[in-house]
Formats: structure tokens, C-alpha cells, sequence
């Protein structure tokens, strides 16, 4: 399965930016792969555009940023998730017939 052209673009994009700044094509590659996500690589791509960071060390703590960001949101939507399947057995029991009883 290919990728969506808007992550493709997405990747080239990021990728782009990081040589226009100077830096070796590479470490926009390995950006990108870190990053992974087209919503994580189109915010680390507005980043180089508006905060102009002045060395590699500030592009990869910002990516580390995005990157932290993106797996706390992750774990808050698996524990809403794991939260409503735990109501809904609190409220409709697990389906057996000693829960018809009550």
C-alpha cells in the first residue's frame, strides 16, 4: 500500500525546508521518519518557517516536542477509549444470564 499523496507531500515539504536551511538533506529524512505522521510533519514544517530555529539542536528538540506531544494524545484517546468500554460494562454488565436477574 503506497502512502497518501498529501503525506508524500508532506514528506517533501519537510524534507525541503530543512535543505533550504542549510542543512543536509539526511537530517530532514530522518525527521520525517521520526515525525511519521503528515499532521506531525506539517506542524514541524510551520515551525522551521515562523520560529527560524539557528541550529540542528533546536530542529531535533522541537521534533522531540511533537513527537512527546503526539504519543500523550495517543495514550489520553486509548484511556478515553478504555474508560467508555469500562462504563458500558458498568452499566450493561458483561451479557450473562445472572446479569438478566437484576
Amino acid at each position: 500500500m503506497s502512502a497518501p499523496e498529501s503525506w508524500k507531500e508532506a514528506y517533501r515539504e519537510l524534507i525541503g525546508t530543512v535543505a533550504r536551511m542549510g542543512y543536509p538533506e539526511e537530517f530532514g529524512k530522518a525527521i520525517a521518519k521520526n515525525l511519521g505522521s503528515e499532521k506531525t510533519m506539517r506542524r514541524m514544517t510551520a515551525y522551521l518557517h515562523s520560529a527560524k530555529p539557528r541550529s540542528a539542536e533546536e530542529i531535533a528538540d522541537e521534533m522531540l516536542a511533537i513527537m512527546s506531544d503526539r504519543d500523550r494524545w495517543i495514550a489520553k484517546k486509548r484511556a478515553e477509549e478504555a474508560n467508555a468500554r469500562y462504563n458500558e460494562l458498568l452499566n450493561y454488565g458483561l451479557g450473562t444470564d445472572e446479569d438478566d436477574d437484576l
